[in-house]
């Protein structure tokens, strides 16, 4: 590839021998900072075209989660930017209320301190004293990835302007009756003692125990919180239900605390669990609390925020975990318990912080009123003002702001926004907006609590442009254009800003178009977890294969909504990818490619066909990426530079350029505008080398401002790629063959081809010997192989005292042992329903392509087999 044939231009820069990422990437985005290319501007006449990105936790490190999400994001960007828009990608962090405060919490218990200690104020001064000092180390490994935000626009959830757009936000959600203070039933965490949102809350499947119940000898109910039969009120039968007409209105006496308590009918009973009956314990259970409500039941809250027993008896002030057991005990002794199964599996709630199990939890706390605010939500992706791809998801998002709950936006916390509202001594309640005076006076105090940190994380894309205020920002760069974000969230994130962007900006929606990808998972479609041994670094992958390849590994695998199997292998691939690219360039600068002036006019075909295929793949790339379907736009520029241009087009233009003369000047000329396009059509996912490569190629300042190729279809060429096609089918058949005899590479085989002026080919027999080593056919020639090949052509090659016969026939033998085994192998699994249905797509994918190719090798091999001699 880097041989040189000709002397190279004058004025050609130098690249060195082999592609170091260390030695390019830091040193190319300083300069792109320093030089502003990163910036967006309101006062700009270009479109614009905005992304958000997805705040990371001011605690977290840079996770291939993150890198996948970044790079699609980084992509986008970077490819409107060229395409003439004035592209604004707009960073910060989330501040992250419970992550941050526990950190913070766990370095005060080094010093044997809490953060009752300091109190409030100086707590929260210390959180800010962590922020300045660690927080945010995400952010400088975002610039190792490569992405071009624009770094003078970073916000902070908790800066000023930000906290602004929090407090006006509730305070508008209030004064319209969409917030409020209720009792409810709450996702509490004992050990963070706080209430947590849904996507706070981790679901894992854990063994406990299953414990059926003698509440009477009709009333038999299961339970897997024994501890909870404390605050039963109520056992509930199916209306419809014939067993228990006769119960429904009665009342049972409830063991071990002396009440009776009545058995009400209500439809959420599944008959056919159980026994169909369950115990309800309204202030333990959300469904509990909903059929509580619908028969005025009392809510008993019989454990502390702690998760201590409280109900007055033999078992207060135990552990929820102390109490279970003794209940069971009791129950045992007074003949109560009719099954016991251990260990029984079912799906149990954690801390997404502290791993702790989650309590449902009676509380007081502050709510917004979803119902209105969610129905916009949903008509704006109906009537669509929002584009949800891939379409087949959006179901998933209707399924959710269908039926959306009321959201508890309150957070027992001190670092966060604290609720805005005051209370009086008189039971006043006041809400006090970001220009307004809070009451003074005796008795008046605010609320404790915080807010949630997805109510701040919720008015991301229109706060971070300058709301409440009406901004040359707000006003150029909103409605954002796209979010990338994974389905995952699609609920929890994606649900809160549309509908608080359509509440305050009168209906606007807050993107244009929800981009969802799937988790990135290991080579086997596996979670990547701490506990299995299988998370990846992509930090470390960024050390050792270069941010180019980790990008590109990422981006090949983006199929919209599907999860993204990556190795350390396919990355290893991408810097052999990156490393092709830098071979070919510093071949065509050895050999004076270049990019000045028109095309010429007078082309051999096989310019003709490159600036062909250089057509339909830029029409192609385009409109991919207007799917955002970034798979298949790694994908086409992953062939047509490592296939047509590096294997194909270089070899087949060192003939030419070693000839020299008018055809070589045009053959540098085209090979200069191919690599230009190409480097083009591929910065946005690997901007380091490419950048490296075009400014050396084009000897202008950065491909960051270069124009998007256009496809050129007057230059798409059906006759020159028939003609190559053909080519190319001869040479690839003379090549295997030669592989499977053995011959080296470089030794030369007198040959016959018969047959080229008829398949159209006869012109490039020069060519196709140069390429394949071929020797003419001389006055002793004897053929010992004819090759058929495509159309009328045949080659017949003299391979005598080439080839060792015996030692051929044995390496070809091993050869097809290795190819029946891995058919095998590869079929096995595909005829294995369970592989075929619980593995991804793309695992399923890579299986069958591996039997395709091992199948196809048993009829090559076959083949050679039968063509030695006997």
């Amino acid at each position: 590839m880097t041989e040189r044939l000709d002397a190279r231009r004058p004025d050609a820069p130098t690249l060195a021998g082999q592609y170091q990422p260390g030695e390019v990437e830091q040193r190319r985005y300083e300069q792109w900072v320093a030089a502003g290319h990163f910036r967006a501007s309101a006062e700009s006449d270009k479109p614009p075209f905005t992304i958000v990105i997805p705040p990371p936790n001011v605690t977290g490190s840079l996770h291939m989660g993150h890198a996948f999400e970044h790079t699609l994001m980084d992509a986008l960007s970077r490819r409107k930017r060229m395409q003439g828009y004035e592209a604004l990608w707009l960073p910060g962090m989330d501040h992250a209320g419970i992550a941050t405060q526990n950190l913070v919490e766990r370095q005060l218990a080094g010093e044997g301190l809490s953060r009752h200690d300091l109190g409030r104020e100086k707590f929260v001064e210390r959180v800010w004293q962590w922020k300045a000092e660690s927080g945010g180390a995400i952010l400088g490994q975002m610039r190792r990835l490569g992405d071009a935000v624009d770094w003078d626009r970073e916000r902070f959830t908790m800066d000023e302007g930000l906290s602004h757009a929090v407090q006006t936000m509730f305070k508008k959600l209030f004064d319209d009756g969409l917030i409020y203070r209720a009792n409810r039933i709450i996702n509490w965490c004992p050990r963070c003692l706080t209430a947590l949102s849904d996507i706070e809350v981790e679901h894992t499947d854990d063994e406990g125990e299953l414990i059926s119940i003698r509440y009477s000898d009709e009333v038999v109910v299961a339970t897997t919180r024994a501890e909870t039969m404390l605050g039963d009120t109520a056992v509930a039968v199916h209306p419809d239900d014939e067993r228990y007409q006769h119960l429904i209105g009665t009342k049972v006496a409830l063991p071990l605390t002396g009440r009776r308590i009545p058995i009400v009918a209500d439809a959420h009973v599944d008959p056919s669990f159980g026994t169909g009956m369950v115990k309800v314990t309204p202030a333990h259970d959300p469904n509990d609390f909903e059929i509580g409500q619908r028969h005025d039941l009392p809510s008993l809250t019989i454990m502390d925020e702690r998760g201590i027993i409280t109900a007055p008896g033999p078992f207060e002030g135990l552990d929820r975990y102390e109490a279970r057991p003794a209940i069971v005990a009791a129950l045992r002794e007074q003949g109560l318990i009719v099954a016991e199964k251990r260990p029984y599996v079912h799906a149990v709630g954690h801390c997404s912080r502290c791993k702790t199990t989650v309590e449902p939890r009676l509380s007081l706390q502050w709510f917004v009123n979803t119902a209105p605010l969610a129905k916009a939500a949903g008509d704006a992706v109906r009537d669509g003002r929002v584009k949800i791809e891939p379409a087949e998801l959006a179901k998933r998002y209707f399924a959710w702001v269908d039926n959306m709950h009321d959201w508890c936006i309150s957070r027992q916390l001190w670092w966060g926004h604290r609720i805005p509202v005051w209370y009086g001594p008189n039971g006043e309640i006041v809400c006090v907006g970001p220009d307004e005076q809070p009451p003074t006076g005796e008795g008046w105090r605010q609320d404790e609590d915080v807010l949630d940190t997805w109510f701040s994380s919720g008015l991301w894309p229109f706060s971070t442009l300058g709301w409440p205020e009406r901004t040359p920002d707000l006003a150029k760069f909103y409605p954002t254009s796209v979010l990338v974000t994974g389905y995952d969230i699609l609920f929890f994130w994606v649900a809160r800003m549309m509908m608080f962007g359509l509440y305050a900006m009168d209906g606007v929606q807050p993107f244009d178009v929800v981009a969802l990808h799937g988790m990135v998972r290991d080579e086997h479609g596996k979670k990547m977890s701490k506990s299995f041994g299988n998370v990846v670094d992509p930090l470390d992958w960024i050390d050792r294969f270069g941010a180019d390849a980790t990008r590109f590994t990422l981006a090949r695998g983006a199929n919209p909504g599907q999860d993204v199997p990556v190795s350390e292998e396919w990355c290893q691939g991408s810097r052999n990818f990156c490393n092709k690219l830098w071979n070919a360039t510093r071949f065509a600068l050895m050999n004076g490619a270049h990019t000045d002036g028109p095309l010429p006019e007078a082309r051999s075909t096989v310019d003709r066909w490159i600036l062909s295929r250089l057509a339909h793949v830029t029409a192609e790339v385009d409109e991919q990426f207007e799917a955002y379907e970034f798979a298949k736009v790694c994908d086409l520029l992953y062939h047509f530079a490592w296939d047509d241009v590096c294997d194909w087009y270089v070899e087949l233009s060192k003939p030419v350029l070693a000839e020299g003369g008018p055809a070589a000047e045009a053959t540098r000329r085209v090979l200069g505008h191919v690599l230009d396009q190409l480097l083009r059509l591929l910065h946005p996912v690997v901007p380091f080398v490419t950048e490296e490569l075009w400014t050396a190629l084009t000897g202008s300042e950065t491909v960051m401002k270069a124009a998007w190729p256009v496809a050129d279809r007057t230059l798409v060429d059906d006759a020159a790629e028939g003609e190559v096609g053909t080519l190319q089918r001869v040479v690839t058949e003379i090549r295997r063959f030669r592989s499977d005899q053995g011959l080296r590479p470089t030794q030369r085989v007198a040959a016959r081809l018969d047959g080229l002026a008829g398949a159209g080919i006869a012109a490039h027999e020069p060519l196709i010997r140069s390429l394949v080593r071929l020797d003419a056919a001389g006055g002793d020639f004897q053929a010992s192989a004819t090759l058929a090949m495509p159309g009328e052509v045949s080659v017949a090659l003299d391979t005598r005292g080439s080839i060792d016969i015996a030692a051929e026939r044995a390496r070809l033998t091993k050869d097809r042992a290795a190819a029946e085994k891995e058919a095998a192998q590869a079929r096995a699994k595909l005829d294995n329903p369970a592989f075929v249905g619980k593995a991804p797509e793309p695992v399923v994918a890579k299986i069958r392509e591996r039997l395709a190719v091992a199948e196809a090798d048993l009829v090559r091999i076959d083949a050679a087999l039968e063509a030695l001699p006997s």
